[in-house]
């Protein structure tokens, strides 16, 4: 008897879920950016993309919900940084398998 393959519905969706939050470029360039230098405000990364403060926010917010970046605070400023090197990972691969 052949058995049967179980998929964890839930797992799937997460995952769905968490390559939504990455597909984005201006998300897969903040990802890079954070890869790079470990950690940087709000401020700083507006700054880096050249995109308005509220811009960065959305999509910073998109990607924290789905736990892909974290934030720190340190007085007034705001620090994010990736929760998992494996998400730049995946960034790379979609990257250099498109080019």
């Amino acid at each position: 008897m052949e058995a049967k393959s179980r998929l964890d519905i839930k797992l799937l969706e997460n995952c769905t879920d968490a390559l939504r939050a990455v597909a984005h470029p201006l998300r897969l360039e903040i990802i890079r950016i954070l890869h790079e230098r470990a950690e940087m405000t709000v401020s700083e990364i507006f700054d880096y993309l050249n995109i308005e403060q509220a811009i960065a926010s959305h999509h910073l917010r998109i990607m924290k919900d789905q736990d892909i970046v974290d934030v720190r605070r340190d007085g007034k400023n705001s620090i994010y940084y990736l929760t998992n090197k494996k998400f730049y990972d995946i960034a790379d691969i979609i990257t250099s398998i498109v080019k």
